[in-house]
């Protein structure tokens, strides 16, 4: 659920979407990284602000939203 949300909410944004697996090597090194012990947890450009608990799409889009505003602006500093 949680990663068909994800990638719904990318695909609306015009942003990517990975999924790390954390049942992996890898996949738990990068979430040790991150301090990302459970899941669903959701990070958006380095920064982790959903760990343990799925939130609605809609959250997750104006999350999104709110991100891509912020980096436009800096952009057109």
């Amino acid at each position: 659920m949680a990663k068909m949300i994800a990638f719904e909410v990318a695909e609306k944004c015009g942003v990517t979407c990975r999924v790390v697996d954390l049942a992996t090597k890898e996949g738990l090194s990068e979430g040790s990284t991150y301090h990302v012990m459970s899941v669903p947890s959701i990070a958006i450009d380095d920064d982790v602000f959903v760990r343990g608990h799925l939130i609605s799409k809609e959250r997750l889009e104006e999350e999104v939203k709110k991100r891509l505003e912020k980096w436009r602006a800096r952009a057109s500093e």
